[in-house]
């Protein structure tokens, strides 16, 4: 198995067939073996019925509990997954339609990389601005690709998981543990996602900075001028993304 889409919900049957619907593209591929893997918080709008409903197919497997968050409900899915890379497209998220081109090239890489490409982000108002993927060194300041466009190693996610601790950066610290240990981050050229901006990551960036300067003190060993200068620059970038979006 060459990929596992693992995609978490709660409460979204419309984000969940949105997401089943772009992986169409992916399932005309017949060189690309892939599973979608949906771990539901225990919905009670239809999710589940949904997906029983689906008899299997792109070899669905389903869990529909009770978990303590996003992060939780990601390593439940780390837990049942069978292939080499690992991709997070929660419920709402949708798989590029041009995705295939970018993921047959993922059976040429090592397991010890992180391969990251573009997505588009969707800022709901008739807005959709790419965010190019870049160089791995800048995990030192934040992801290097949207979460929606890292493909990790399940190898490396059998070894570390999200941390509950981190609230909103549990991605971010994730691939720093992963970078840290090891694992680096392989650019290639393409999109892979497309996802809607508004997420608790983005409007809430107060706690997002300070997720992220632990990361950087406690993963990364950044010294303080660097992770207050990496804050700074952080307030300023999610400032202008509340903006886009339409927050106050």
């Amino acid at each position: 198995m060459l990929l596992s889409i693992i995609t978490v919900a709660f409460r979204n049957l419309e984000g969940i067939v949105k997401t089943h619907a772009s992986l169409a593209h992916l399932a005309q591929a017949s060189d690309i073996s892939f599973e979608w893997i949906v771990v539901d918080g225990g919905s009670s709008d239809g999710t589940s019925a949904f997906l029983e409903g689906l008899g299997g197919e792109h070899r669905l497997r389903f869990v529909s509990e009770p978990d303590n968050g996003i992060y939780d409900a990601m390593n439940k899915g780390i837990a049942m997954a069978c292939g080499r890379f690992a991709l997070f497209l929660n419920s709402g998220d949708i798989l590029h339609a041009d995705a295939a081109q970018f993921i047959r090239q993922l059976k040429t890489q090592s397991d010890k990389t992180m391969v990251i490409g573009d997505a588009l982000l969707d800022f709901g108002n008739g807005k959709k601005i790419k965010r190019r993927a870049k160089p791995g060194w800048y995990i030192y300041h934040s992801l290097p690709a949207s979460h929606q466009a890292i493909f990790f190693p399940v190898s490396g996610l059998n070894v570390w998981r999200y941390d509950l601790q981190y609230k909103i950066s549990s991605d971010y610290a994730l691939a720093a543990q992963l970078y840290k240990s090891g694992f680096a981050f392989k650019k290639l050229n393409g999109l892979v996602s497309e996802f809607s901006m508004g997420g608790v990551s983005t409007t809430n960036n107060l706690e997002l900075c300070r997720d992220a300067k632990k990361v950087q003190r406690q993963i990364l060993h950044m010294p303080g001028f660097w992770t207050g200068l990496s804050e700074y620059l952080r307030l300023r970038t999610t400032g202008k993304t509340k903006t886009l979006y339409g927050k106050t």
